[in-house]
């Protein structure tokens, strides 16, 4: 994969500007410098081929409806409102195989260069979170930061998304968020839509499954997350 094409490729996904409800962002002068990531002892170094990518987005309300406390300094800069309101994050761009045995922890990972993590804080925004993606993910994709996050960008930056407010104004299935993703999206179908949800229902993320040319492709038995009929409920933006 040559990650000049990426550009082409998300351009694929949607004619227009996308528009990913990061409103009114403001990153900070100075970003807190993440600790560095390492695998855990459950989490082995995996190299094997790739043969696909998800691109992983978060609904930011559900996050920070279950911190404990918003203006915590883990949380604070995604859910107390002095940065801006955030409906769709990117949780990450993940390489995939055909089989749940994902690449991982690939190279080791050096902390994420100042200027990459202030340029893609409004688009996944925790300072640790982008460290934890380029050690966990982007280091089996790029030797550099800032080509992943780039590439993470564009497609990301590509993505329509539903109208929100209608869809959490009542109870929806994950057939029907699926639905609408694919709705909003030339060239992407439903099954290509994998849906997270918690115990209670409440969604918390929407994955879009990709080939190994990054074009959107249907997704594996093991991505797909919620089956069709399961009811999911939406937290609305706070105002």
């Amino acid at each position: 994969m040559r990650w000049s094409s990426v550009a082409a490729i998300g351009l694929l996904l949607a004619p227009a500007t996308a528009g990913a409800q990061a409103l009114a962002c403001r990153a900070p002068d100075r970003i807190p410098v993440p600790r560095l990531e390492q695998p855990r002892r459950d989490e082995p170094v995996r190299k094997p081929a790739i043969t696909g990518y998800l691109l992983s987005m978060s609904w930011s309300p559900q996050h920070c409806a279950e911190v404990r406390n918003p203006k915590d300094a883990r949380d604070r800069f995604q859910c107390s409102g002095e940065n801006g309101r955030f409906g769709w994050v990117l949780h990450g761009l993940w390489p995939e195989t055909d089989n749940p045995a994902y690449p991982q922890w690939c190279r080791p990972a050096k902390i994420v260069p100042q200027p990459v993590l202030k340029q893609h804080l409004c688009m996944t925004p925790s300072a640790q979170l982008l460290q934890h993606e380029w050690a966990k993910h982007g280091t089996c994709m790029s030797p550099n930061p800032a080509a992943y996050f780039r590439s993470a960008e564009i497609l990301f930056r590509a993505v329509r998304f539903p109208d929100m407010p209608a869809l959490a104004a009542r109870p929806q299935t994950a057939g029907s968020i699926r639905r609408a993703f694919a709705a909003v999206n030339p060239g992407v179908t439903a099954p290509m839509v994998a849906v997270s949800a918690d115990r209670q229902g409440w969604l918390k993320e929407v994955r879009l499954c990709l080939g190994p040319r990054m074009k959107p492709a249907r997704c594996k038995p093991f991505q797909a997350g919620a089956k069709d009929g399961r009811t999911i409920r939406i937290r609305p933006m706070p105002r």
